[in-house]
């Protein structure tokens, strides 16, 4: 019998780069680390993306409201039928003020280079990302791929008015 168990195939861009990883035996997500040795990060201000260089002890500065894209140093296929729904590690909102500002963010199966993390320094101190620091988890999910047909589109349920209808 065929083992049919999906695997993800990654590739590290330098030699100690660590694999994602859950760290305990039911956590869903699969912590990954910044990697800043010598890397030149893409942060925006909302206005402008520019290119800001890790410093000497290899650890990234954001000033309120910036956004960077951290590196995480290796590229990864997901089987077809895949996507990685990128999350905010709870403890980085908490003690940082840093948030996913496009959260889930997605990796697609199809995305060939390196996986990074858009950060939004949401606080209002500058905040420091260190080297090797868990800063998101990945969430591995499967999805339908359905076909879209037009047509008419009835009232299905006595739910009406949109956003905040419920209650």
């Amino acid at each position: 019998m065929a083992d049919d168990t999906p695997v993800i195939t990654y590739e590290t861009l330098f030699p100690d780069v660590p694999i994602p990883a859950r760290t305990t035996r039911q956590a869903a997500g699969y912590d990954v680390c910044a990697y800043l040795i010598g890397r030149v990060v893409r942060v925006s201000d909302g206005l402008k993306v520019r290119e800001r260089q890790s410093d000497e002890a290899h650890r990234l500065h954001l000033e309120p409201g910036e956004i960077a894209l951290v590196p995480l140093g290796f590229k990864a296929r997901l089987p077809d039928g895949y996507e990685a729904q990128v999350r905010i590690r709870s403890s980085i909102a908490f003690k940082k003020g840093l948030i996913i500002p496009n959260g889930p963010g997605t990796i697609d199966a199809d995305y060939p280079d390196e996986w990074m993390v858009m950060l939004k320094n949401d606080s209002a101190r500058g905040v420091v990302i260190d080297h090797g620091e868990r800063i998101a988890q990945v969430i591995i999910a499967r999805y339908a791929v359905i076909a879209w047909n037009a047509g008419s589109v009835g009232v299905s349920t006595d739910r009406m008015g949109g956003i905040g209808s419920t209650g």
